[in-house]
């Protein structure tokens, strides 16, 4: 399961190469940073039950502060 950390990790430095090299500066500081956190939680050697409860806890924020961004920040389109 720790392994699959590191494989996040590549894939958000994937994600924030590509959004550095167009212009996106802030999208690629936040992908950098989760870069980090996923390499370095990779490396812990958590038991497996700790991983799974780490990510939901992960995508529970992530769908949170999205939902948020694109109700309140964005605005409203109409």
């Amino acid at each position: 399961m720790a392994r699959m950390f590191r494989v996040l990790g590549f894939w958000t430095l994937v994600i924030a190469l590509m959004s550095f090299a167009g212009g996106m500066t802030e999208m690629a500081i936040l992908f950098f940073a989760q870069t980090v956190a996923f390499v370095l939680l990779g490396y812990l050697n958590f038991s497996e039950r700790t991983y799974i409860l780490m990510f939901w806890g992960y995508m529970v924020l992530s769908f949170v502060g999205f939902t948020y961004w694109s109700v309140f920040v964005m605005g409203n389109p109409f």
